[in-house]
C-alpha cells in the first residue's frame, strides 16, 4: 500500500492542474459545496444550492419560467429511481434530485421531463393554452378542460408516449450565442433515442462570466436530477460557460450548437 501513495499523488496534482472546461483551471473557483459526499440531500429546493464565491443568481421576474424553476423542491435522498421503484444501476451522475414524481411507467425520460417542468410551470401559471407540444409529425396536443391534476396527468402520460426529442427540438428555437444562456433553456440532440437536459439554474459574476446547472431524466424513466460537473468537480454541479464546443455531462455529451429556449 505504501508504494501506491506517489502514484496517487501524482494523479491527483495531474488531475487538480488539467482544466476540464478549457478556460479555467479549476482550482480557480472558491466553492462551498464542491459536490458534497451524502446520501442525504442538506438543500430543500434548488434555490438554496451554494454558488462559487463571487458569484450572483441572475435576477429573474417572479412569475418567471427561471424563477419557478428555482423555487422546485429537492428529496432529502440522493438515490436515482427508476419508475419501477428500482435503484438506476448508475449512481454517480446525480447531485441530487428534484421532488417531482417519475410516475409508475416507462414514460417520462429524458425529453419527457423537460416538457414537464414546463408544462408544470404553465398549469401553475393558469397558462393553460400555452400547454401544447408536437410530435414528428407535427400533430399538435393542446391541455383542454377540465384543468385538473388528474386530466394534466392524464394528458401528461399522453404526451410522453406521443413526444420526444425529435419532435421537441423543431418546437424549440436555437439560443444563437451560447453566452445568453438562461434558466430553462435546453440542451437537447433529437433522434430516436436523443436526449435533452433543461438549464435549471445560471448564475452571473462581476465581470460578467457565467455558470450554469443541468438537470435530467434519463432511460428507462427515472427521477429528474441535477447533473454533477464531470469536467470540473470543484465547480460541480455548476458549469462554466466558457469557449469549449463540448458540454460533457455524466451521461452524454452536447454541443454550444444544440442550446434551445421556448
Amino acid at each position: 500500500m505504501e508504494k501506491k501513495a506517489p502514484i496517487i499523488l501524482l494523479t491527483l496534482l495531474i488531475t487538480a492542474c488539467s482544466s476540464g472546461t478549457g478556460s479555467s483551471p479549476e482550482n480557480n473557483f472558491n466553492h462551498p459545496v464542491a459536490g458534497f459526499n451524502s446520501d442525504e440531500n442538506p438543500y430543500r429546493q434548488i434555490s438554496q444550492i451554494p454558488l462559487p464565491v463571487g458569484y450572483e443568481r441572475t435576477i429573474t421576474d417572479s412569475n418567471s419560467f427561471s424563477t419557478y424553476l428555482r423555487k422546485i423542491g429537492l428529496k432529502k435522498n440522493s438515490t436515482v429511481y427508476l419508475y419501477n421503484g428500482r435503484p438506476k444501476q448508475n449512481q454517480s451522475a446525480q447531485f441530487a434530485l428534484l421532488d417531482i414524481s417519475v410516475g409508475d411507467k416507462d414514460l417520462q425520460q429524458c425529453a419527457d421531463a423537460v416538457m414537464r417542468l414546463r408544462a408544470e410551470y404553465l398549469f401553475a401559471q393558469k397558462q393553460f393554452n400555452q400547454i401544447i407540444f408536437f410530435d414528428n409529425d407535427k400533430t399538435a396536443y393542446q391541455f383542454s378542460a377540465p384543468y385538473t391534476r388528474d386530466h394534466f396527468s392524464n394528458y401528461l402520460n399522453r404526451v410522453f408516449g406521443m413526444c420526444g426529442s425529435a419532435s421537441l427540438t423543431k418546437q424549440l428555437n436555437t439560443v444563437n450565442n451560447f453566452k445568453d444562456i438562461q434558466s430553462g433553456d435546453v440542451m437537447i440532440r433529437g433522434g430516436f433515442p436523443g436526449h435533452a437536459v433543461i438549464v435549471i439554474d445560471v448564475a452571473e459574476n462581476s465581470s460578467g462570466n457565467k455558470i450554469y446547472m443541468l438537470a435530467q431524466s434519463y432511460m428507462p424513466a427515472q427521477d429528474i436530477h441535477i447533473l454533477k460537473n464531470p469536467a470540473n468537480k470543484n465547480l460541480s454541479p455548476w458549469y462554466e460557460v466558457n469557449d469549449e464546443f463540448i458540454i460533457e455531462t455524466p451521461e452524454y455529451s452536447f454541443t454550444r450548437n444544440e442550446l434551445k429556449r421556448w
